[in-house]
């Protein structure tokens, strides 16, 4: 399976991940303009994507859906209370309602939902198997709950939330109002909680840990990496930043991973053992 972030972050999200001919983005948060130009960096075909499955309607998660969709004519996967919250009014052809526990076959891949705490209408995360290797993208999740733990303990690539450090949110410019909404277990986690889910509920199978859905106000790269990467030296370990496209890594069936490709104006900074960060050359 390939897979990489196209952007990840508090003001956008949208994920590939492929079996041969067969592809999905999870989420399109970023106007589609953008998402075309980061995927031609990778050499990815907007034309090729078979599916698009949407965890809530928030707008970092939808933004660029509806222009997207309808330019290449592609379905869309969404729950009925997320749809209902978006307020978009897409092609009837092109929606299909699922519940949030619902597992699409789209080719050689099979999606999984994942029902999650988020302050949403009816939102889920999803796991994507070819049925050897699963790739989990868990991102703002409210709190730890038991699916987010049985996900975790069965991916083989985890992209997983770090949005806030405590300290920054505590300390910073947002309202009490929001403050407590992103840290009431209904919003999202942060760097220590991640790091916990992380600890307790990693297994042997776990060979990528991508953290994403950094807060642009109340983290940074610097942070999460200090945090994780000691605990992170026998697995591949990246950071996926708002501001780019990671590489296009693939794992095989034997759980060896690889970059296949790798965006022109990207390059590595740091390497620690087998810890990769990927940082912009801009």
């Amino acid at each position: 399976m390939k897979y990489c972030s196209i952007a990840s972050g508090s003001n956008g999200n949208c994920y590939y991940l492929a079996k041969g001919e067969d592809a999905i983005l999870i989420d399109i948060g970023i106007n589609t303009k953008h998402v075309e130009i980061r995927m031609a960096r990778l050499g990815i075909d907007p034309a090729s994507i078979k599916a698009i499955f949407i965890t809530h309607e928030h707008t970092d998660h939808i933004r660029g859906l509806s222009v997207f969709s309808k330019r290449y004519q592609i379905p869309v996967y969404i729950t009925p209370g997320s749809y209902e919250g978006s307020r978009l009014h897409m092609p009837e052809h092109l929606i299909h309602l699922i519940p949030p526990n619902a597992q699409v076959h789209i080719g050689k891949l099979k999606v999984m939902g994942i029902p999650k705490f988020h302050d949403a209408k009816e939102p889920c995360s999803f796991v994507v198997t070819d049925g050897k290797v699963n790739v989990s993208i868990m991102t703002d999740l409210g709190r730890g709950c038991d699916n987010v733990k049985h996900v975790i303990q069965h991916s083989d690539v985890l992209l997983l939330e770090s949005n806030f450090d405590e300290q920054l949110l505590e300390n910073g410019r947002y309202s009490y109002f929001l403050k407590n909404r992103i840290r009431s277990g209904w919003g999202h986690i942060s760097n220590t909680t991640a790091l916990e889910l992380f600890l307790e509920n990693r297994k042997p199978r776990l060979k990528h840990l991508i953290l994403g859905h950094l807060s642009g106000e109340n983290n940074t790269v610097e942070l999460v990496n200090e945090l994780f990467r000691p605990h992170c030296d026998e697995i591949v370990f990246s950071i996926a930043t708002r501001y780019e496209e990671t590489e296009m890594f693939e794992i095989d069936e034997h759980k060896q991973i690889k970059v296949v490709s790798v965006a022109k104006h990207v390059q590595t900074t740091l390497v620690y053992s087998e810890t990769i960060i990927y940082t912009s050359s801009m």
